[in-house]
């Protein structure tokens, strides 16, 4: 390894929620090129607007060492390759690894002596050494740990966040070597205000990670039992948080739908890794099924609501506020509000989508919902509040109902109101 961070020239693979801000600042610090294969997302970055609202503008467009492209050929000039690709799950919850092999095979083509390859993806522990870097010796002719190095250091992003961002968070690093570990420590400890923590080896610092989300993913498992438990007893479920989160120790997570691109798919890779070395977790695939049928536990309870009202189910017109997977965020990506929407249609009931923070031509190309840009007051016999964005909170209940007909139930999913403004609560 000749590289210093004197010299160092980096290249980041992917633009995304987790890449661009890594982009913006390191970009303050050393020559950086922001490579994604999506050509409108580089034009877009290129003129100084992002559109996931991770980065402002202002600050987009002030750092004088980052540049964006489509070419792959520009990524020869750098010798540090962070690779910030998604890893979703497929139809059956088994990792979907194709766009880091495939990030792997493009770094393969551009790869020196020297160079270090960084994964910021989650994965399950042993994917970067069994999967990822084996792709690159392939294609670049060259040997793991004699001719390129390897490090992880995992994302830790929490999208939409305006307070722990980036430099905020605590950040894993690794190496595939003593001397590698440093130095990728040293380079993430330049740019993190918060710390950094070096894992003893690769493995390590994905196995931290990926139970991050799956230790949060249970936690929001338990709370949802909870609920679903207190809604027969006819308790509110939040009033019951609220005592029980007097004491210490006790841990404050509420209920709701778990969906987005980490809590809801990280879960599956340590899953997958257990059951390949022939073991199978019971806790962590019961809160994982629990989690994944809270949409249609919402869609249901509403339904039984509605037949108590004497609210005719059969063509009955409901209105689903926010579609995006977390309040005052962008990101469509895996949203479970479309179980809520999905299971109210096979009632037979119109099912209105409104949410002004999601970008309606992504929502009709992932989901084939056309999203309503306009409220219509006394339209609707069911209204389901399923995103906490500040824009509802702001409404109040009161204004919210004004959507509904003379006789309506009024289903706030996310504990925006209090606990008589609405007629059902998870």
């Amino acid at each position: 390894m000749n590289i210093s961070l004197e010299n160092t020239n980096i290249g980041i693979i992917g633009l995304g929620y987790v890449g661009l801000p890594l982009a913006v600042e390191f970009g303050k610090k050393y020559p950086v090129l922001g490579f994604d294969i999506n050509q409108k997302r580089v034009d877009e970055l290129s003129a100084g607007h992002d559109a996931t609202l991770e980065v402002s503008d202002k600050e987009l467009q002030n750092i004088k060492q980052l540049k964006f492209s489509c070419n792959k050929q520009e990524l020869a000039s750098c010798n540090v390759y962070i690779v910030t690709v998604p890893t979703p799950i497929d139809e059956s919850n088994a990792p979907d690894l194709i766009p880091l092999r495939k990030a792997s095979e493009l770094l393969g083509e551009f790869v020196q002596k020297g160079d270090i390859v960084i994964y910021e993806s989650t994965v399950y522990p042993g994917a970067t050494e069994e999967v990822c870097l084996p792709i690159i010796e392939k294609v670049s002719g060259l040997v793991f740990n004699k001719d390129f190095f390897a490090g992880y250091s995992p994302e830790r992003i929490n999208p939409g966040d305006k307070v722990n961002t980036l430099t905020k968070i605590m950040k894993i690093t690794s190496g595939s070597t003593p001397e590698v570990g440093e130095f990728v420590n040293s380079l993430y400890s330049s740019i993190i205000t918060a710390g950094t923590h070096l894992a003893g080896s690769i493995k390590v610092a994905e196995a931290a990670k990926v139970i991050e989300n799956t230790q949060r993913d249970l936690n929001i498992a338990i709370i949802n039992e909870f609920a679903k438990i207190f809604n027969r007893l006819g308790i509110d479920t939040e009033e019951v948080l609220n005592a029980a989160g007097t004491k210490w120790n006790f841990l404050k997570f509420k209920p709701g739908l778990v969906g987005g691109h980490c809590i809801s798919v990280d879960p599956y890779y340590l899953t997958h890794k257990a059951q390949e070395v022939g073991y199978r977790p019971e806790v962590i695939l019961a809160g994982r099924r629990i989690n994944d049928g809270m949409g249609e536990y919402v869609a249901t309870q509403l339904v039984k609501k509605l037949s108590s009202q004497k609210i005719h189910i059969d063509e009955a017109k409901v209105l689903v506020l926010g579609f995006t997977f977390k309040g005052d965020c962008p990101d469509v990506r895996n949203t479970k509000i479309i179980d809520i929407v999905n299971e109210l249609k096979d009632f037979n009931m119109t099912v209105d989508v409104y949410d002004s923070w999601a970008n309606s031509d992504e929502v009709k190309h992932e989901y084939s919902i056309d999203l309503i840009s306009t409220l219509q007051e006394n339209t609707y016999d069911g209204i389901v509040l399923a995103v906490d964005h500040s824009e509802f909170k702001k409404m109040g209940a009161a204004a919210v109902r004004k959507y509904g007909k003379a006789k309506h139930v009024l289903y706030d999913v996310k504990h925006v109101f209090g606990t008589s403004d609405s007629d059902l609560r998870l």
